[in-house]
Parts: C-alpha cells; structure tokens; sequence
C-alpha cells in the first residue's frame, strides 16, 4: 500500500450577474465566481489536490479554459470526470481536508450541502470530507470582497495489485 498526499488552490474574481458555486450548492450572495466553468473554487481546489496526488498535472491541463466544451460546465462535473479519469482501478481517496476563504458571504450554513454533494463525486462517506470556511479579517483580495480562494489537500490510498 502506497499513500499520496495532494495540494490544491484555486480563486476567482466575484462579479456581478453570475450565481456563486461552492462545493456544487447555490450560495445566495449578489455576486458570483468568474471563470469559464462555473468557477467553483472549492471544487477546482479538490480536483488539483487529487491530481498532485497522483502527479499528473493541474485541472487547466485537463480541462482548458481555452475549450468551449467546458464554459459554464458546473465544476462538480469536472471534478467527477477528473475521478473517472485520474483514479486507477486499485486507488481510493482516504480523505478531504478543504477551507473556503471568503469574507462574505457567510458559507457555514451550506457546508453540510457541499460535503454530501462532494461525497458522492468522490465515492466516499461524508465522514471523509471536511470543508471549512475562514474570512481573513478583512485583509487581502478575499478581506476586499473582491474574490474567493479555496484550498484543499486529499490523501490518496493506492493499493498494491
């Protein structure tokens, strides 16, 4: 048995006229993430840390945002197929340790969503994934109110055959 440690961080500009992602639940807010894709930060950071773990490269060399197949794709589809993909047949995830960092707004209240919605992509319990969410007191980007960042690390179990 072989274990694997990955880091993920993603961000993303919010601007007015889009919905904000997080973990694949709606979030109420006036503004949302920018990007190609849905721009869910929480599950772009996931999907890096899952492919770090298996040293292949970053979510942009999968899914580039060049590609018009992927705009507007919902980010959870993305780190499904980066499961379907990436993970060999004697891989399984062990566990999710993620932080939202974001001022406003407050993310708390949709946690549980997004570790059920995460859960199920991953094909593993909700006990296995932990996702927490931090402001930074104001200071910074995120502290401005002018984007979200989000950072994960997965540990990758691969299983001698």
């Amino acid at each position: 048995m072989e274990l694997r440690v990955g880091q993920g961080y993603d961000v993303h500009r919010l601007v007015e006229g889009r919905k904000l992602i997080l973990g694949g639940a709606e979030i109420p807010f006036e503004k949302g993430l920018l990007g190609h894709s849905d721009a869910d930060v929480l599950c772009h950071a996931i999907a890096d840390a899952i492919l770090g773990a298996l040293a292949l490269g970053d979510i942009g060399g999968h899914f580039p945002d060049s590609d018009p197949a992927y705009q507007g794709m919902s980010s959870l589809e993305l780190l499904r197929r980066v499961v379907e993909r990436v993970i060999p047949e004697n891989a399984r995830i062990v566990n999710v340790d993620a932080t939202v960092v974001a001022q406003r707004p407050r993310v708390a209240p949709y946690i549980p969503a997004m570790r059920a919605r995460l859960a199920k992509v991953l094909r593993v319990s909700v006990d296995r994934i932990s996702v927490k969410a931090t402001t930074t007191e104001g200071l910074g980007f995120e502290g401005l109110g002018e984007g979200i960042s989000a950072q994960a690390v997965v540990l990758v179990k691969l299983i001698d055959s």
